[in-house]
């Protein structure tokens, strides 16, 4: 989830995998790369695994050993805790125009966005490839962040509604349980002319579906029999993943999703789609350097052929590497 205070081990264990989950944060980079326009996406492929993978480091620099009191705020933005603000004008406002406690509970992630994406577009036209992935692999992250609506609520467990446990079900199990069937094919980058109004209307959509995937979720349970809402053993228990997470079961998980009808696949798209897009704008406002050139000539040659490949796959939908570690 988003909240980090002097937690138990076994919250952490809890809470550990936020967002969209490893799989999710994973499928969103490495699709990411192939809507880029050509000399862009080989710089990118060289380094596909270090993208991909990457996605998921914001996430332990939270729960790791790291344990970055930092990073929590970074990653939502509880819109109703800013109190009666029109959105228009809260868009408007500079970071600093609040003070950092409150930030510290609200969170702060579009802010946090567009600084971000100044550090990308200054790693690149510096030529500084090692940082440029490694911010690029950052920002993947929080832009996914910000199309999954309980990054956007202070109801972001429905710990409000007594819902606990659908942050992690619908970014994560759903998207574990159904992704293969997603199609991840999106339209070719383009740029962003104005970043700061992007995010934040990338905010204000995703925020439009916190009370809809709550609500769905809710009437769903009411009628649901108890007993069969999560996975158990033989002996009748809970089961639980590796994290310590309570295991929705299969049936009730296909309800939701079939009721959510493509909630969780059209914001896993349009998370590609950002992602693509906020890279290529800053390749663009770089100066479109030619990354290529910081790496060696033979891994770009090796890898054109693979590339070509691996993009009609992708451009069928699916996904030309899957990310083998399970969360459940």
């Amino acid at each position: 989830m988003k909240r980090f205070g002097l937690a138990s081990v076994a919250t952490l264990l809890l809470v550990f995998m936020s967002s969209w989950g490893m799989w999710g944060h994973y499928t969103i980079n490495q699709s990411a790369i192939f809507a880029l326009p050509k000399p862009l996406a080989l710089f990118f492929y060289n380094h596909i695994d270090f993208v991909a993978e990457g996605a998921n480091v914001p996430d332990l620099r939270k729960y790791s050993h790291l344990r970055d009191r930092n990073e929590g705020p970074r990653h939502f933005v509880d819109i109703e805790d800013f109190g009666d603000i029109p959105f228009d004008s809260l868009k408007t406002k500079p970071k600093n125009a609040f003070a950092d406690k409150d930030l510290q509970k609200w969170g702060y992630l579009p802010w946090f966005i567009i600084d971000t994406q100044k550090s990308l577009v200054t790693a690149m036209k510096g030529g500084r490839r090692t940082e440029a992935l490694f911010i690029a692999s950052d920002l993947g992250h929080y832009i996914a962040d910000a199309h999954m609506p309980l990054h956007t609520s202070a109801n972001y467990d429905g710990q409000q509604t007594n819902q606990k446990g659908i942050h992690a079900h619908w970014e994560a199990l759903l998207p574990e349980r159904y992704g293969k069937n997603y199609n991840f094919s999106v339209g070719e980058a383009q740029y962003i002319e104005n970043i700061d109004n992007e995010i934040w209307e990338i905010i204000r959509r995703t925020h439009s579906l916190a009370d809809t995937m709550l609500s769905i979720d809710k009437k769903l349970r009411s009628e649901f029999p108890a007993k069969k809402l999560y996975e158990l053993d033989a002996e009748g228990k809970q089961i639980k993943n590796k994290f310590g997470q309570t295991i929705f079961s299969k049936e009730y998980s296909e309800l939701y999703h079939k009721a959510l009808n493509g909630m969780v696949e059209k914001q896993m798209r349009n998370s590609i789609q950002a992602v693509s897009n906020f890279w290529y704008t800053a390749w663009v406002d770089a100066g479109k350097p030619d990354l290529l050139k910081l790496d060696q000539a033979n891994l770009t040659k090796r890898n054109a052929k693979q590339y070509n490949k691996d993009l009609k796959i992708w451009k069928r939908g699916k996904l030309p590497y899957q990310y083998l570690e399970k969360e459940y």
